[in-house]
């Protein structure tokens, strides 16, 4: 017998991407979703080109650490609002999740939101998604190269766009935009800007569902917070099953309301199907509830074959969606926005410490004053110069002493300054080891004259 010659076969662990070519829809969820990419991208490229009270809006200043913020001025002893701001977004998070899913890649995100406008361009380059595969999968010539070299320019300027937008919340945007025209960027801005801008062009671009389905950790840990009732888009498998379409669908006598028509599909920016059940690639953009919806209504069978709903209500069970879980959730929330919201408007623009010098307990002055000596530290975060007033209560008759010569301490806008004071006082009212007394900064001049700020601190008496 003759040996038969075999061939290796060559097994791949990968698959290989297939690039998703979305179908445009329109529909009642669709439209929030344009709504909401308007808003959020007017808001991002629009509020740096907003002036308040001779400054601009919104400006992260991080050569003068201080952020500016709509009049109101931020510096690095204020990184508690940073902090606040930050579990204000952790419990939002979980509080939308656990309501209604994920919200958040839906209809926020930065992916989706970039991704939704390259998209746009897209289809106004290269057509619809027909037209889109067909042009992928034909020849190169004329037409193809005009419309791939408008997409990908239109690309690359809204990506520049982007990035100069985005160093503008760092460097004041109108000086940034000068130095651009004139082609004076700063080694750090011009890094900034084209790396931002390289960051766009490629995950809104080329990664898409890419970053949604493996770069993104929210994709992994959202299970932990969905629940039997959280609201999820979902596939009504009883009403539409069994799926057929065509000829064989008029000789069933039951068939499912689905029509296997794949629309839910083909309008998935992330290519799943949404009929295999809850998956974790699924983003909540309900781009297939709008698709089924205007097939049902075509085919004269109720809406709602694809919808928005529990899984207890797919179950024919009572659903509640305010339950223990949202309504802790809503609760936090609640208490750190308004504890965030009362901290911010209470904010004082002067922050001060005492530290009692190490050296010695108290100082004898004369034969009836005694003194103790303190490093007194006051921050100005206020926007103008400030001048400041000591004073010290706890005990009768203290008396604060500066300097030689000195009644006011003096601060520019974000300066910490120093100084040394005596405190002192009677030693028949200072005739206790271990006292407590009040120290008092004033605000004084035009303004914000009447701001204050204090600190209790430890007194040394003289005791015989």
């Amino acid at each position: 017998m003759s040996k038969q010659e075999t061939k290796p076969v060559e097994l791949s662990l990968y698959k290989a991407h297939e690039k998703i070519y979305p179908r445009e829809i329109k529909g009642r969820f669709q439209f929030k979703r344009k709504l909401a990419v308007f808003i959020l991208l007017g808001l991002f490229y629009f509020l740096p080109w907003i002036s308040w009270e001779g400054q601009q809006a919104i400006l992260f200043d991080l050569p003068q650490r201080r952020f500016h913020l709509f009049g109101l001025t931020l510096w690095p002893q204020d990184f508690i609002f940073l902090a606040l701001m930050l579990i204000i977004a952790a419990f939002s998070l979980f509080f939308f999740t656990a309501l209604a899913g994920r919200l958040w890649c839906g209809y926020a995100c930065p992916q989706t939101v970039w991704t939704e406008v390259f998209i746009w361009l897209e289809q106004l380059t290269e057509g619809n998604r027909n037209k889109r595969m067909k042009l992928d999968n034909g020849p190169w010539n004329s037409e193809k190269i005009i419309r791939k070299s408008s997409k990908q320019f239109l690309w690359i300027v809204f990506a520049l766009w982007t990035g100069f937008t985005f160093v503008g919340f760092f460097t004041p945007i109108k000086e940034l935009a000068a130095h651009v025209m004139s082609w004076t960027l700063g080694p750090w801005e011009g890094f900034w800007l084209f790396f931002y801008a390289l960051a766009t062009y490629g995950n809104a671009g080329f990664l898409r569902e890419q970053v949604c389905l493996y770069m993104c950790p929210y994709a992994r840990f959202q299970s932990a917070m969905f629940d039997k009732e959280t609201l999820i888009i979902s596939y009504d498998e009883a009403r539409g099953e069994p799926r057929m379409r065509g000829k064989k669908r008029r000789e069933t006598e039951a068939p499912g309301d689905c029509i296997d028509c794949t629309m839910c599909v083909q309008v998935c920016p992330t290519g799943i199907d949404i009929r295999d059940g809850l998956q974790y690639e699924c983003i909540g953009c309900a781009a297939c509830i709008d698709a089924c919806d205007e097939v049902m209504e075509k085919s004269g069978m109720p809406k709602g074959l694809i919808r928005y709903t529990t899984e207890n209500a797919l179950n024919g069970k009572p659903t509640h969606i305010f339950r223990p879980r949202t309504i802790i959730y809503m609760i936090i929330l609640l208490g750190l926005v308004s504890a965030f919201v009362l901290a911010l408007f209470g904010r004082s623009s002067i922050d001060m410490n005492v530290i009692h010098d190490r050296n010695s307990f108290y100082r004898i002055v004369d034969a009836n004053t005694i003194e103790n000596v303190y490093t007194l530290k006051i921050m100005n975060k206020g926007t103008t110069t400030a001048q400041y007033q000591v004073s010290a209560s706890g005990i009768e008759g203290l008396d604060v002493v500066l300097g030689m010569h000195e009644t006011v301490i003096a601060a520019e806008p974000g300066q910490l300054v120093i100084v040394p004071i005596k405190i002192q006082a009677d030693k028949q009212q200072a005739n206790k080891k271990i006292q407590t007394i009040e120290v008092t900064v004033n605000q004084v001049g035009d303004d914000n004259a009447g701001e204050a700020a204090s600190e209790k601190v430890k007194y040394f008496g003289y005791k015989k």
